[in-house]
C-alpha cells in the first residue's frame, strides 16, 4: 500500500473528534476577511499573559509561516483538516546554522495547555531523512493535537521534549516522517491515529528517564510505511504500551530496541530494563512473536480496560474528561459573592446567572488572571437563602482553562453547594 492510498483511506474512515464550540476569539484568513492575515500576527497580538483560553480560528488556505506559541491556553482551530495548512520548509540543520527566536519547527510550542485541532502542519523540506520538525517544544505541558495531519519527510516530525513533566495527548491524527518521527519525552498518550514511515528506520521513540512512571501509550493505532521500516527505538530509559494496534506487512521483524553506541562511555543508564508491553496487536502478512500479549508483565499488572489517558498521566491530567466544572465554595460580602471553582477558569462574554426567584448575579471584575475564583454582584444584598436550589446561566459562559478535548463548561444550570 503506498502512502497516498494509505492517507486516502484514513481520511475516508476516520471520525472527527469535535471540540463542541462555536466560540472564536480571533479569526485568521489569508485573504483578509478575518482579524489577521497570518497566524503569527494573531498570536503576537495577544496580551503578554493571556490568562484566559483564546481560540484562534484559521480559515482554509495555505499559511507559509513559522509559529511560536509561548503563551498558555491557546487553541489553533482550523476550518478544514485538509485545507487549513500551516507549511514551512525548514531542515533542522539549516536552523542550527541560522538560529532565530521562533524555533526550529513549523509550530513551536512553549506554553502550557495548547490545543491544535483540525489542521495540517507540514515541514515541507523535500529530502527524506534529515531532522525536520513539524511540531516542536522543549517546555510545554498538557499539549493536545487532535484531528490533524502532521507531516514531514524528515525525522522528529512531532518533538515535544519537556522531559521532566511534559504530558501530551493526540487522537485521530495522521503522522508522517522518517526516523523517530513521533518522539515524546515524558508522558504521551495517542489513540485512533495513523503512522506512516517514509524511510527504512524506526517510526516511534520515547525518553522517560526522569521518572520511572513516564510512558508512551498507543491505543488503536495503525502503522505503515516503506518496506522494512522498524516500529520503534529509544536512546534513554523508555516505556512503551501498544494496545489494539495494527501493523502493515511492510513492518520489519525487529522489536522496539535500545540504541547502543560503540563507545560504552556514551551509553545512557538503563536501570528500568526492557519495558515494551503489547495487547491484542495484529499484523498483516507474516506475524512476529515479539508483539505477543505481555501486558500482565507491566508494573502494577494493569488490565486492558485500565489503560486510558488519565491512567497514562497518573491522574494528573484527564484530557478526555467531559463533566462540568464545579463550584467548590463561596464567600458572601453584602452585595457581592466570590465563587471558587474546582480548577482555573476562563470567562466568555459577561456571565450572568439567576436563582429560582429571578435574582440576578453579574460578574463583577473583567480583569482576570489564571485563578479559580470569580466575583459576582447583585442589586440587593446577597443572603445564603438566595443560593438555595438550581441556578440558571442566562448570559455568557464559564469554562475550564486547562486543555481538554471537549469544552468543560459550568453548564446552563448548576448548583452552589451550601456550607
Amino acid at each position: 500500500m503506498n502512502r497516498l492510498t494509505f492517507l486516502i483511506i484514513i481520511l475516508v474512515v476516520s471520525y472527527h473528534i469535535l471540540l463542541p464550540q462555536d466560540h472564536y476569539d480571533v479569526v485568521v484568513d489569508w485573504q483578509g476577511t478575518g482579524d489577521y492575515k497570518t497566524i503569527s500576527e494573531a498570536v503576537d497580538a495577544l496580551s503578554m499573559y493571556p490568562y484566559q483560553r483564546t481560540v484562534i480560528f484559521i480559515k482554509k488556505g495555505v499559511y507559509e509561516e513559522k509559529i511560536r506559541i509561548e503563551k498558555n491556553y491557546i487553541t489553533l482551530k482550523g476550518e478544514s483538516r485538509d485545507s487549513t495548512i500551516i507549511r514551512y520548509n525548514l531542515p533542522r540543520e539549516a536552523w542550527n546554522k541560522n538560529k532565530d527566536y521562533l524555533g526550529p519547527g513549523v509550530v513551536n510550542i512553549e506554553g502550557d495547555d495548547c490545543i491544535l485541532d483540525n489542521l495540517t502542519i507540514e515541514n515541507s523540506q523535500p529530502v527524506i531523512g534529515p531532522h525536520a520538525f513539524a511540531v516542536y517544544g522543549l517546555n510545554p505541558n498538557r499539549v493536545i493535537i487532535i484531528n490533524c495531519n502532521v507531516l514531514s519527510k524528515g525525522g522528529d516530525t512531532v518533538s515535544l521534549w519537556n522531559y521532566k513533566e511534559g504530558m501530551y495527548y493526540h487522537a485521530n491524527c495522521f503522522f508522517e516522517g522518517a526516523v523517530d518521527f513521533v518522539c515524546p519525552r515524558g508522558w504521551c498518550f495517542i489513540r485512533d491515529s495513523k503512522f506512516y514511515e517514509v524511510k527504512k528506520t524506526a517510526a516511534i521513540w520515547h525518553a522517560g528517564n526522569y521518572s520511572p512512571d513516564q510512558k508512551f501509550v498507543l491505543q488503536n493505532c495503525s502503522f505503515d510505511g516503506v518496506k522494512g521500516f522498524d516500529l520503534g527505538r529509544h536512546h534513554y530509559e523508555a516505556q512503551f504500551y501498544l494496545l489494539d494496534c495494527t501493523f502493515s506487512e511492510n513492518m520489519s521483524d525487529k522489536p522496539i530496541y535500545k540504541v547502543y553506541d560503540k563507545n560504552p562511555d556514551r551509553n545512557n543508564p538503563y536501570y528500568g530494563g526492557e519495558r515494551k508491553y503489547f495487547f491484542n496487536c495484529q499484523k498483516d502478512g507474516q506475524t512476529y512473536n515479539w508483539y505477543k500479549n505481555n501486558l500482565d508483565q507491566a508494573p502494577g499488572n494493569p488490565k486492558p480496560e485500565d489503560i486510558a489517558a488519565a491512567w497514562t498521566f497518573q491522574n494528573q491530567w484527564e484530557p478526555e474528561l467531559k463533566s462540568p466544572i464545579k463550584i467548590t465554595s463561596y464567600v458572601i460580602n453584602d452585595h457581592s459573592i466570590i465563587l471558587e471553582f474546582d480548577e482555573i477558569v476562563t470567562v466568555r462574554d459577561i456571565p450572568i446567572f439567576e436563582n429560582s426567584e429571578g435574582k440576578q448575579f453579574k460578574i463583577k471584575v473583567m480583569r482576570f488572571n489564571d485563578i479559580n475564583r470569580l466575583s459576582f454582584t447583585s442589586e440587593t444584598p446577597i443572603t445564603k437563602s438566595d443560593l438555595i436550589g438550581e441556578m440558571k446561566l442566562i448570559q455568557g459562559d464559564i469554562i475550564a482553562s486547562m486543555a481538554y478535548i471537549q469544552i468543560r463548561s459550568i453548564g446552563k444550570k448548576f448548583n452552589i453547594i451550601l456550607n
